[in-house]
């Protein structure tokens, strides 16, 4: 005697296929509205800007896919999204080259920031570290200068950072580790370590780090 089984013969349940969304494009993570960033131009930086704008225009335009105009009547750098841009991110890379050229970095070295993820610019004034005032202030920009810049690349080039003295504004641009370490060394010169110790412990500090 055969049992019949209602179960075997209703067909098994597919399950749904799963779905294949494309990734959203830049203008669509905004909902499709257009993002913009300004750059205020200082005084001193509109010359060497104009001297420079194709060597900043073309790596924003070309590469990040970001429009970029001067609008010469409010001094600024304007920087919106296009609809191939393809990460919404470049927006706020170019912006921070561009930002990074008005401190006062050259364009070979700003231009590190659209290409590489783990760079950063960190301002600090004197004042912060130490209150200078007269001869005492000029006294610590000499020492972090040092004869002919030579302190100054001494710590560029053993932490790998790029540093701008502008009167008593510090900038340095790098990684956060080298940035840390450059300050320290900074920090230690203008609190009146000379230099020969910043150096030998500048030495010991970044070997020490090469090792991690």
């Amino acid at each position: 005697m055969e049992i019949d089984n209602p179960r075997a013969e209703q067909p098994a349940a597919t399950l749904p296929t799963k779905p294949n969304f494309q990734p959203l494009k830049a203008h669509e993570i905004s909902d499709g509205h257009v993002q913009f960033r300004k750059v205020t131009v200082p005084q001193h930086r509109y010359t060497p800007l104009k001297k420079v704008w194709m060597e900043i225009y073309n790596p924003i335009f070309e590469q990040m896919k970001i429009d970029i105009r001067m609008n010469l009547k409010k001094r600024r750098v304007e920087l919106k999204t296009r609809t191939d841009t393809p990460d919404i991110s470049n927006l706020q890379k170019c912006a921070d080259f561009v930002h990074a050229f008005m401190l006062g970095f050259d364009v070979c070295d700003a231009v590190a920031l659209l290409r590489l993820d783990e760079l950063y610019v960190d301002s600090f004034e004197i004042k912060d570290v130490k209150t200078l005032r007269g001869e005492h202030l000029s006294r610590a920009i000499g020492r972090l200068s040092g004869k002919g810049g030579k302190t100054k690349f001494a710590i560029e080039n053993s932490t790998k950072t790029r540093i701008v003295i502008a009167d008593s504004k510090i900038h340095i641009l790098g990684s956060f580790l080298n940035i840390k370490i450059a300050r320290d060394s900074l920090c230690s010169l203008i609190m009146g370590s000379p230099a020969g110790k910043v150096y030998s412990k500048l030495r010991a500090v970044t070997a020490r780090a090469e090792m991690l």
